[in-house]
C-alpha cells in the first residue's frame, strides 16, 4: 500500500509514475493481479522512498537549526 498519491504531495517524476500505474490498472483490470503492473509499481516505490528520505533529511536539518537557535537564546538569557 502506498502513501497518499495526490499529485500536490509528490514531485513531477513520481506523479508521472503514479499516472502510469493508474493507467495500467485501468487497462489491465484482471491482469494487474498477475503482476502486469509490478514493474511500474516497483519504480514508484523507489521514487516515493527517495522523496521520503529527502523530506526526512530536510526536516532533520531544520530541527537541528531550530534547536541551535533555542540553545543560543537560552545561553544568552542565562548569562544576563
Amino acid at each position: 500500500m502506498h502513501s497518499d498519491l495526490s499529485p500536490h504531495l509528490h514531485t513531477d517524476e513520481c506523479n508521472i509514475l503514479i499516472s502510469k500505474l493508474k493507467e495500467c490498472h485501468v487497462n489491465n483490470t484482471f491482469s494487474k493481479f498477475l503482476g502486469v503492473c509490478s514493474d511500474i509499481d516497483r519504480e514508484l516505490v523507489k521514487c516515493l522512498r527517495k522523496e521520503r528520505e529527502a523530506k526526512r533529511k530536510k526536516n532533520a536539518e531544520e530541527g537541528k537549526r531550530k534547536r541551535e537557535a533555542i540553545r543560543l537564546r537560552m545561553s544568552t538569557a542565562s548569562s544576563e
